[in-house]
């Protein structure tokens, strides 16, 4: 065996460290920082062509029994068992709740509006608009947490604003007696453009047809300068048992045959062109991408690629 050689150097570096490893040792703690919370960022902000996007997180809360909203026709284990695959609990979700704001350089475009007021007043203040300066208001369609932050006690929230929706969905509405859009947005219709399936809200933002979730559910495509991207709305409303699973049946789909159906062909087309989309339910900042697997998709949650346009 050989003897490890003690140079002077190595002798004279143990010698100085002796002296203070006691006081190493027997060195008062000092007192522990104050736990702070957890906590995620409010707003969401990227380029797209000569679009700006920002996505705003209005709200986020835990859903218990999740089975009990998504997979209704799942088997326990086999909802159990593509929780335990992805690294979820098969007990506990976790809800997300996105508008998103486009400003095209010529107007400021919000898309959906929350649950409340006081959220979505609050979450643009933090990403740098006011009420005032947004031009158009589209709502994706008529559920109450896309609604919610239309109007409150003090009257319309966005009182410089135009509205657009889909056709199909306030025409439903309209007869539904849905306290919601009777006290939100029936007071607005006057103000509202009314959309079909292809139509256009400004330029480079056209409307697409994707019923199932409700009636006349609406999602809308973004292009500028050669770039895409789908707003999806609530076409899917979970980013494992809704994409993995597209035939798994969602307890706010009001047709859930159509839903599916429209799951498959929206997201099969965002599959085959790899285009991006933000769905505001995805887990926040709510941007990702879809690949084709089986029978379903593979959610693939943005990193940089949204950093690379500016």
């Amino acid at each position: 065996m050989t003897t490890p050689r003690l140079t002077r150097r190595s002798a004279l570096f143990a010698a100085a460290a002796v002296p203070f490893a006691p006081a190493l040792l027997t060195r008062p703690a000092h007192a522990a920082a104050e736990m702070m919370g957890a906590t995620m960022p409010g707003f969401n902000r990227f380029k797209l062509g000569g679009f700006e996007v920002t996505t705003l997180l209005v709200g986020s809360r835990p859903l218990e029994n999740p089975q009990e909203t998504f997979g209704l026709n799942a088997s326990p284990e086999d909802f159990a068992a593509l929780a335990e695959a992805n690294f979820i609990p098969a007990d506990m979700s976790q809800n997300f709740f996105t508008p998103t704001i486009v400003n095209t350089g010529a107007e400021l475009v919000l898309f959906d509006t929350g649950l409340a007021t006081e959220a979505i007043t609050g979450v643009l203040a933090a990403a740098g608009y006011t009420p005032d300066q947004i031009d158009v208001v589209v709502l994706t369609h008529m559920h109450g947490d896309h609604i919610g932050g239309l109007a409150g006690d003090a009257g319309a929230t966005f009182p410089n604003a135009r509205y657009v929706t889909g056709s199909v969905e306030h025409n439903h509405w309209l007869t539904a007696g849905n306290e919601g859009f009777d006290t939100k947005v029936a007071p607005l219709s006057e103000q509202m453009t009314m959309l079909d399936d292809g139509g256009s809200v400004v330029s480079g933002v056209t409307a697409m047809a994707a019923f199932g979730h409700s009636p006349g559910h609406m999602a809308y495509m973004l292009e500028s300068d050669g770039q895409s991207l789908l707003l999806a709305a609530d076409t899917a409303n979970h980013y494992v048992w809704s994409l993995q699973k597209p035939d798994w049946e969602v307890r706010f789909d009001m047709d859930k045959a159509a839903a599916a159906a429209t799951r498959k062909a929206v997201f099969g087309m965002l599959a085959a062109d790899r285009v991006p989309f933000v769905g505001y339910h995805m887990p926040f900042p709510g941007v990702g991408y879809v690949e084709a697997v089986d029978d379903g998709f593979r959610y693939v949650p943005v990193s940089y690629q949204m950093m690379l346009n500016g």
